[in-house]
């Protein structure tokens, strides 16, 4: 089932920033979760909404589709997959579809007056795989990726794009639990050490003992390096 991206309008759960918008932050949330689920589950994991001086941060909703790994039941999930694991191809047709609809997303943004490197891409499982896909192959002169407990196929679309880039890419950031039981904490450096080979930089944490979820060390690290890759204009900077 393809997802055409003309049909699609994600809803969003937006944090507005504290200050004046100069950056953009787009957090996609795992299978079967929700862009106001996922906000509340950093909300509870922080004990506040993640927020920033000048970072307007876009929790979108994947659309509701049949989903292989439950017997084709409907989840929100942002693609398919034929099994979660890294061992099986890929399912690039709704990769691609889903591509273009958050396209539109990114472009929204511009549009607004927001240049592409001042926009960060990630997410959580499901969602940072997502944003790897979306960044390295269609958008890499965004400000950069994040991925949490994610991972790619061992024969993705990504790896093989790659070979023939030629530009800067934007750097990743990785963190992965070591108990992690569903998406392995193997998968995420496997991951994490191909893309480094392909040329991109990246950073990896990780978390011991921590399952297929999220902590406050975690976040707090993503917080600092956002902030490094967004930082705020400082007065009498060009705008």
């Amino acid at each position: 089932m393809a997802v055409s991206s003309s049909a699609v309008h994600l809803r969003q759960c937006v944090v507005s920033p504290a200050g004046r918008h100069s950056a953009s932050l787009i957090f996609l949330h795992g299978s079967g979760d929700s862009g106001q689920g996922l906000r509340q589950w950093i909300k509870n994991v922080l004990n506040q909404d993640l927020t920033f001086q000048h970072i307007k941060i876009i929790y979108p909703t994947a659309p509701s589709r049949p989903y292989t790994p439950m017997k084709g039941g409907l989840s929100n999930v942002w693609f398919d997959r034929f099994k979660i694991s890294s061992d099986c191809p890929e399912h690039l047709e709704s990769i691609d579809g889903m591509c273009h609809v958050l396209t539109e997303l990114i472009d929204g943004e511009v549009k607004n007056g927001i240049q592409k490197n001042r926009i960060l891409i990630g997410g959580f499982s499901m969602g940072g795989c997502m944003a790897i896909h979306l960044a390295y192959r269609k958008h890499r002169d965004v400000a950069g990726v994040f991925a949490l407990s994610s991972f790619l196929n061992k024969e993705s679309a990504v790896y093989k794009d790659l070979q023939q880039a030629e530009h800067t890419l934007p750097e990743l950031f990785q963190c992965h639990g070591t108990a992690d039981e569903l998406v392995l904490h193997a998968w995420g450096e496997e991951t994490n050490s191909k893309l480094k080979s392909l040329g991109v930089s990246t950073v990896f944490h990780s978390l011991p003992d921590l399952y297929h979820e999220m902590n406050k060390t975690e976040l707090e690290r993503l917080k600092s390096w956002i902030l490094t890759k967004l930082p705020g204009k400082t007065e009498g900077q060009n705008e």
